[in-house]
């Protein structure tokens, strides 16, 4: 069965707390696994949160502050000592070409596995061999050049058990039907179309450090889960403008400008000891699901409408 799941490294901005770590973000989705921002610590979460490096086919750093990319030494490094036997894709902005390098080679180790960095230049979209989506970039507006992504499935049919019945469609030919769009059955031709309904394509945003831009609304457009921080509430709002961050009322206010499905809040500041303010915050502007992400969740991707 397919898997497609959020799970929760890391919630902290810039500095870890006693029940925060750095960020840290894996998404799962089928058989690939998406790693979003690993910060410092991300290798130790990932023990707890029963997740291996084997799992991890993608790596995507939005931008290099340390909370968002010094766990990624740590990680690169688990790669090869697992000698993952997949090529893993390394996504980053090329501006931190200097930092990536000096992350991947931190300290002397034996490498194993293949790594596959993919420097991003322009925002749109990126190469991501065999990925059963379309993976983009689109640019956020922070002091140091940062990218959110975007993830988007291609629409598709869902075949009907009892239409599939009714046209005496069974066995082997459901296979060629779903490969080729059509069957030839007892001088007749069954059309895909005629035994299916609709399935509309799951999608996938994470927005990191940024204020409000284009590129915040743009990536949050319709999406079914979109990951987005949430460092300051609206009381501080003139340090989120002045850093190059959201409040919770401004990430739940585009949610429902886009039509988002379900709301993920994270990246807090220390200064907010308990996150129970964002959702509150968040509550006043945006009526679909919300979650405030902790440590180790595990946050499913809605079912399909």
């Amino acid at each position: 069965m397919s898997q497609r799941e959020l799970v929760v490294l890391g919630t902290a901005s810039q500095v870890p707390t006693r029940n925060r770590n750095h960020n840290g973000y894996l998404l799962r989705w089928d058989g690939e696994g998406l790693l979003f921002d690993p910060g410092e610590g991300t290798q130790r979460q990932m023990l707890h949160a029963g997740v291996s490096a084997t799992g991890i086919t993608r790596i995507a750093v939005t931008h290099f502050h340390g909370d968002h990319c010094l766990g990624l030494a740590g990680v690169i490094q688990r790669i090869n000592l697992d000698r993952v036997p997949h090529p893993v894709d390394a996504y980053y902005p090329v501006s931190g070409q200097v930092f990536f390098d000096r992350l991947r080679h931190a300290t002397a180790y034996f490498e194993t596995a293949e790594l596959r960095p993919r420097p991003i230049s322009e925002p749109g979209p990126l190469e991501a061999p065999g990925a059963p989506f379309a993976l983009e970039a689109v640019r956020l507006s922070h002091p140091v050049e940062s990218f959110g992504y975007r993830l988007v499935e291609p629409d598709g049919r869902r075949l009907d058990p009892a239409l599939l019945r009714a046209a005496g469609i069974a066995g082997p030919a459901v296979g060629r039907l779903q490969r080729e769009g059509r069957v030839e059955l007892d001088g007749r031709t069954v059309t895909l179309d005629e035994v299916s309904a609709p399935r509309p394509g799951q999608s996938f945003a994470f927005v990191m450090d940024t204020r409000l831009c284009g590129g915040v609304q743009e990536l949050a457009s319709g999406v079914d889960l979109l990951v987005i921080e949430a460092t300051f509430l609206d009381a501080d709002a003139h340090l989120a403008e002045d850093h190059g961050h959201l409040t919770a009322a401004q990430a739940a206010r585009v949610a429902a400008e886009a039509g988002v499905r379900t709301l993920v809040l994270t990246h807090f500041s220390q200064r907010y000891p308990d996150p129970e303010g964002h959702l509150a915050e968040a509550r006043k502007h945006f009526d679909g699901e919300i979650v405030v992400a902790e440590d180790l969740a595990r946050i499913p991707l809605p079912a399909r409408n």
